[in-house]
């Protein structure tokens, strides 16, 4: 039985003064029926913002793997050297065929080398091994000034090429660098690297840089992302 009462005689006429017991309860279902809307947009919402986000994710680590660079096909490589003699440093600025110039440091007091290609905004490190000493060593010992500046082209009498992996989970942070490598690195990420092999079959060359030593030995570093 539905109970319905006046608060007033004033008031008989007036439905917003008339209760009724049942209508307070079925409001109940219009709340929970909000409740699951609000909730269900709120799971798409999420699950969109989640979905686009693996897609950018994606997409940012496909357009790492790009195709080599530069192609050298020529039979020259014309490059600079900077010897600074009282740093124990040599750094080298190869120019490209494609007239893009990277630079190599060697840094030797401190036992790194570090790359920078032209057309990047990252630097990559590698620890100096004994050939890197030598080949370092030999331009400072034909240097009589402190620092110089010398003019290297490299005819590829012996060449050969060396693969390095990036290791992305090692970033380093420019500030903890040591110059001249913190000066040339300021501006960009900077990776440590592994010698290896090769990339394989499943993984393509992120870019190269041909180098040429006063020993006539020409070496082409390559450079390839190693899988998470």
């Amino acid at each position: 039985m539905v109970r319905c009462w006046k608060r007033s005689e004033a008031s008989l006429e007036d439905p917003q003064n008339m209760h009724c017991g049942p209508m307070s309860s079925s409001r109940v279902p219009h709340k929970v029926l909000w409740g699951c809307i609000a909730a269900m947009l709120l799971i798409v919402i999420i699950a969109l913002g989640v979905t686009a986000h693996l897609g950018l994710q994606h997409k940012a680590q496909s357009s790492l793997q790009v195709v080599r660079f530069p192609d050298h096909t020529g039979d020259l490589i014309s490059q600079s050297a900077l010897i600074d003699k009282h740093n124990s440093v040599v750094t080298y600025s190869v120019t490209s065929h494609a007239n893009h110039t990277s630079t190599v440091i060697f840094d030797m007091r401190h036992g790194l080398v570090c790359y920078k290609p032209d057309n990047q905004d990252s630097c990559f490190l590698r620890r100096m091994e004994r050939l890197d000493y030598e080949n370092v060593q030999s331009q400072l010992n034909k240097s009589e000034q402190q620092v110089r500046q010398v003019w290297v082209v490299g005819n590829q009498t012996e060449k050969h090429t060396e693969f390095l992996g990036v290791l992305s989970s090692s970033r380093v942070e420019a500030s903890t660098l040591q110059e001249p490598l913190q000066s040339l690195c300021q501006q960009a990420s900077v990776y440590w690297t592994r010698r290896s092999d090769g990339p394989g079959k499943q993984r393509l060359i992120y870019f190269c840089i041909d180098i040429c030593f006063p020993s006539n030995i020409c070496v082409s570093v390559c450079f390839y992302y190693l899988p998470e």
